[in-house]
């Protein structure tokens, strides 16, 4: 997390209930709005963890020592009005408002599958360029597809498998047929119809 913070890379992610920290600044005001949606918000401060160093002693033996990280980090603690359990959230983003990171953090589930179904639906299993623009173009490109597979189950009312499939085959032919015009071929005599 601190290396993030060091890169201005932002998260937000799920605590320890017993994690330590020292707490530098509250950002709860008096008039503040505690009720945040499906939960209420119990904490909202600027603190420093505790992390644990591996110091090994005279007789060979690991323990940890606790220390102090130096990047400062936001703490959000709120409390579900529906099972009564405490989350503790942790972010390096002091811009956004307690409500916004718990919302955010509730939505990780549509993101994670959304890649469940870019993975297994799309086989997507690698990613074929590394830098921004490359993978930006391979996630359009991909999406394009799915669209277009819907859009082809929806036309002809089958299941999904079945028009990937259906599909797959579809385009292949044609893109055989525009290369045997191409090359100056009748595409009849490959294509029985």
């Amino acid at each position: 997390m601190q290396a993030f913070s060091a890169n201005a890379i932002t998260f937000i992610c799920r605590s320890k209930e017993n994690k330590k920290f020292v707490e530098l600044e509250s950002f709860i005001t008096e008039d503040q709005e505690l009720d945040i949606g499906g939960s209420v918000l119990l904490k909202d401060s600027k603190v420093q963890l505790y992390t644990g160093v591996v110091v090994n002693n005279k007789q060979g033996n690991k323990h940890f020592r606790h220390e102090l990280v130096d990047s400062p980090f936001r703490l959000i603690i709120v409390e579900s009005k529906l099972d009564d359990k405490k989350y503790w959230f942790l972010t390096n983003d002091f811009k956004l408002s307690a409500r916004e990171i718990a919302q955010a953090y509730r939505r990780r589930w549509d993101i994670e599958v959304f890649f469940r179904f870019l993975k297994q639906e799309l086989n997507v299993s690698h990613l074929v360029s590394l830098n921004k623009n490359g993978i930006q173009v391979m996630l359009y490109m991909t999406l394009i597809v799915a669209m277009l597979v819907l859009i082809y189950k929806k036309a002809n009312n089958i299941g999904y498998k079945t028009a990937k499939r259906r599909f797959a085959m579809e385009v292949r032919d044609l893109a055989i047929a525009l290369i045997v015009v191409q090359c100056g071929g009748d595409p009849g005599l490959f294509f029985k119809t």
